[in-house]
């Protein structure tokens, strides 16, 4: 005599991966992807990083790296490099780096989550 096992297939919850640090949008990547290739560098990256200064204390600031440094958290979109170091990774946590191109003019602008206060022009931030 054979017994029919009854088996119960409920849905396994895989893990998902964890919540990428920053969100680097498509209109932001697609814009670094334009100025690497006017560079002719395949090699850069878009460095962006947290310093003093600026009216609230803090200000963001961007630049082109050939050069990972040990503690930078990099993210890659498409075809374009993110590098973010382990200081300016704490104050933007969360935060989402795009790209405008509108009336008040074509620029890089940080969403931060963590900012308490920001200046007029965005471009500074307190936590």
């Amino acid at each position: 005599m054979s017994a029919l096992a009854e088996t119960s297939t409920s849905p396994s919850i895989l893990p998902s991966a964890p919540p990428a640090p920053i969100v680097f949008t498509d209109s932001a990547a697609d814009k670094v992807k334009q100025l690497v290739d006017e560079e002719g560098n395949p090699e850069l990256k878009l460095r962006v990083f947290v310093q003093g200064g600026g009216c609230s204390g803090f200000q963001y600031g961007f630049t082109f790296d050939e050069i990972v440094n040990e503690d930078d958290t990099s993210m890659e979109k498409n075809g374009v490099t993110l590098l973010i170091d382990a200081m300016s990774l704490q104050y933007l946590a969360g935060a989402e780096i795009d790209y405008k191109d509108d009336l008040e003019g074509a620029q890089f602008v940080i969403k931060n989550p963590n900012a308490t206060t920001t200046c007029g022009c965005g471009s500074s931030f307190s936590v």
